[in-house]
């Protein structure tokens, strides 16, 4: 599955959600797509649209340009059956050392994070 967006929005840590990091954006198509984890847990939760999936030991990949995240065969389904959902960012108006810092907060134990920045 493939997606377009002009920004990500990620919050590192919020301290009113008991320390969750989350990253969110909405495609240029109207899709919604929100990954959050708070610390003390071992799955990452996903939700695009109506989807939502508790994954474990995903992969996502980033670059200045590029997002993109790997699921298990089993959490396909998040993604309408795809393993993948790669975001493409049409614009330079995220700031991605916060993206990155958020993905290293959600991964942290439970998947792998990989930097092309």
């Amino acid at each position: 599955m493939q997606l377009n967006t002009a920004l990500l929005m990620a919050t590192p840590c919020d301290d009113e959600e008991d320390n969750m990091a989350t990253l969110c954006f909405h495609s240029e198509k109207g899709h919604m797509f929100v990954m959050t984890r708070y610390p003390d847990e071992d799955r990452v939760d996903i939700t695009l649209d109506d989807e939502y999936a508790p994954v474990e030991n995903l992969k996502v990949t980033l670059s200045a340009s590029r997002l993109l995240v790997e699921v298990t065969p089993q959490d396909a389904d998040v993604f309408g059956g795809d393993d993948h959902l790669e975001i493409t960012l049409t614009s330079t108006g995220t700031d991605l050392a916060e993206v990155e810092e958020t993905l290293q907060n959600i991964l942290k134990g439970t998947g792998t994070y990989v930097s092309e920045l």
